[in-house]
């Protein structure tokens, strides 16, 4: 199969695609539906550039062609990955314990070039704090259902930014793709934005 066009986002996030649109390159998507469990014990920083280089490779051995794009971000607090919630328990289970205090946020990026196999990964990562919240708050911000498919149960672009009180680090990590970190890793797989 070809790619259609240079850049291919290996990614059903609609948060990823917006902020990939900004940057102004065309692109197109394409689900990776990989497997994203992963051994037991690895670093937050391993977690994250394991699964966007998964989800990359994934996606680019479908092609003949092109640079694919993959990414994966999780919530860390305590040293314990914080994914998305299962249900809305869970949701209140983990805002619950986010409230209040500083947790980080890690991205993952990986290129694969689909041609030649060359890829590179990296991963940027954020501290936030989310202010303190009351039940009701949690309860009421569960019940837009914006934190059903968010890792930490939270969306720092949403209705969820209402409960960020301060970040220290790349905002778009946070969202889900650092695109400074983007741009860089694009550049020399010979994509330039300037």
């Amino acid at each position: 199969m070809k790619a259609e066009t240079s850049l291919i986002l290996a990614s059903s996030s609609p948060r990823r695609r917006e902020l990939l649109q900004t940057l102004g390159l065309p692109f197109t998507v394409m689900t990776s539906e990989v497997d994203e469990t992963t051994q037991p014990g690895m670093s937050p920083e391993a977690v994250v550039e394991e699964l966007a280089l998964r989800k990359a490779q994934a996606v680019a051995s479908r092609l003949d062609a092109g640079v694919v794009l993959g990414s994966d971000t999780i919530v860390v607090l305590d040293g314990r990955i914080l994914g998305k919630p299962a249900d809305e328990p869970d949701a209140f289970r983990m805002l619950s314990e986010l409230q209040g205090r500083e947790h980080t946020v890690y991205s993952g990026v990986a290129l694969t070039d689909a041609a030649t196999g060359r890829f590179e990964v990296a991963h940027s990562n954020t501290t936030v704090r989310i202010r303190p919240l009351t039940e009701r708050e949690i309860r009421s911000y569960i019940a837009t259902k914006e934190p059903m498919d968010k890792a930490g149960s939270y969306a720092i672009q949403g209705i969820g930014s209402t409960l960020v009180e301060s970040i220290e680090g790349d905002y778009f990590t946070v969202v889900g793709l650092p695109l400074c970190l983007t741009a860089r890793m694009l550049s020399r797989f010979g994509i330039t934005l300037l």
